[in-house]
């Protein structure tokens, strides 16, 4: 399976709770079972890629409040949520909200299985590009003020020339600073330069 894919296990009813957590230690997932929202909150210091499943109807804090929660601090957590009473409505706000799958008890192992696995490969995906985003950002602050002026021009599609003449400089003075500044960010085209661009418009 590669990477330890940790699965969290939030349900009041512990006898569900241990069905879940047997059932995904048996597919070789790392699972860490909570008793309640608050028990989940208490130790959320996160190991990744990770999914969350997530019961509606807890006390204290219900799944969908949970997930809300999650939400408003910025903790995107991939919830496949399990209910003895949902409803439409619910699941729709569920699901609208990012949820994966809202699903019935008692619960279809290979449909809750399924979603475990979708869960992940989101988590998985989401965190490394955020990865490859801070590596970026790192690169970005170690261009000059003249490097990012040239940068944005030159993502433009402006050539050197161009460049040059706006900037009141030799046209080879800019072609330093471009072969400078393509180095510091590690890229070995124009064309993936504009990609990246388009792809972060607010880095530059």
């Amino acid at each position: 399976m590669g990477k330890t894919q940790t699965v969290y296990v939030v349900d009041d009813d512990l006898s569900m709770r241990e069905a879940i957590s047997s059932l995904l230690r048996s597919h070789g997932f790392n699972v860490v079972p909570c008793e309640s929202a608050k028990a989940f909150l208490d130790s959320l210091v996160l190991e990744r890629p990770c999914c969350l499943v997530l019961d509606v109807s807890m006390p204290e804090m219900t799944g969908v409040e949970l997930q809300e929660h999650l939400i408003g601090i910025d903790e995107l957590v991939p919830i496949v949520f399990v209910t003895a009473h949902g409803d439409i409505p619910m699941s729709v706000k569920a699901i609208k909200a990012g949820a994966i799958e809202f699903l019935q008890k008692p619960v279809n192992q290979d449909h809750l299985l399924e979603a475990v696995h979708q869960g992940l490969r989101q988590d998985a995906r989401k965190h490394e590009e955020l990865s490859q985003l801070a590596s970026l950002k790192e690169r970005v602050n170690l261009l000059t003020r003249r490097e990012k002026e040239i940068l944005k021009e030159a993502v433009k599609g402006r050539l050197n020339k161009q460049i040059a003449a706006d900037l009141g400089v030799a046209e080879v003075t800019i072609k330093v600073h471009r072969h400078n500044m393509m180095q510091k960010l590690d890229v070995r085209s124009l064309a993936e330069l504009v990609r990246i661009a388009e792809r972060y418009p607010d880095l530059f």
